[in-house]
C-alpha cells in the first residue's frame, strides 16, 4: 500500500510582481483545517493594508481534504491556481496564503491566474520538502530477557520509539509505518510472553 507522502518542513515565501501589484505567497506545513484557517486569519491581520488574502490547502496522506478561497478575486482566479501548484508538486498537509497588494491596474483573469500561480510556485520551489509516512502507534509489554529480540525487530524496521517505561516489565511504544505493520506485528507476537497492543491514533 502507498503510505508515503510529501509535505513541507517549516515555512517558505515567494514573491511575484505585475503592473504595480505585489503577490506575497506564504507556504506552511499544517495538519488540520483549524490550523490552516488560523494561519490565514493571522496573515489577514499582519498584512492588514493588503487588498486580498487568498489561500488553498490540501490535508491528509490521501489528500482527501482540500479548499481553495478566492477572497473576493474573480471566481477561480486565485484559490484554484494556488491549489493547482500544491497538487502539481504532489504535496499534502500544505497551506499557501497569497497576500495581494493592488497596484492600481487591473490584471484581468488570465493575469491574476498567472500571478497567483507564479508566486505560489516560487514559495513551494524554495520550500524544504520532506517525505513522511502513514504510521500506526503500538505498545508492547514484555519481560527483560526478551529485550534483545524486541530491539532486533526495532532495528530491522527502523521503528520510531515513543514513550518507554520500565518496572518489573518493559513497556515500549513504537510508531510503525503502515506498509510494514503486518510483518512487525507478526514478528513481535512471535516473541514469548509479549503483549502487543495497538494504540488509538
Amino acid at each position: 500500500m502507498e503510505d508515503a507522502y510529501l509535505t513541507l518542513k517549516g515555512t517558505s515565501e515567494g514573491l511575484y510582481k505585475d503592473k504595480g501589484s505585489k503577490f506575497i505567497a506564504l507556504a506552511h506545513h499544517v495538519t488540520t483545517e483549524e490550523k490552516a484557517k488560523e494561519i490565514a486569519k493571522a496573515y489577514r491581520k499582519e498584512y492588514y493594508d493588503a487588498r486580498h488574502w487568498c489561500y488553498a490547502y490540501i490535508l491528509g496522506a490521501d489528500k482527501a481534504k482540500y479548499r481553495a478561497n478566492d477572497d473576493g478575486e474573480p471566481s477561480g482566479s486565485a484559490g484554484l491556481p494556488i491549489l493547482g501548484q500544491i497538487r502539481s508538486m504532489n504535496l499534502t498537509d500544505t497551506l499557501v496564503v497569497v497576500v495581494r497588494y493592488f497596484g492600481g491596474t487591473k490584471l484581468g483573469v488570465p493575469g491574476l491566474i498567472n500571478a497567483y500561480k507564479s508566486s505560489t510556485a516560487e514559495a513551494l520551489q524554495l520550500a524544504d520538502i520532506e517525505e513522511k509516512f502513514v504510521q500506526r502507534a503500538i505498545k508492547i509489554t514484555f519481560a527483560y530477557p526478551q529485550m534483545n529480540d524486541v530491539m532486533k525487530v526495532a532495528k530491522q524496521f527502523e521503528l520510531d520509539f515513543g514513550q518507554q517505561f520500565f518496572d518489573e516489565l518493559c513497556h515500549i511504544e513504537f510508531l510503525v509505518r503502515e506498509s510494514l505493520y503486518p510483518r512487525v506485528k507478526e514478528l513481535l507476537e512471535d516473541i514469548d510472553d509479549l503483549v502487543f497492543q495497538e494504540k488509538e491514533a
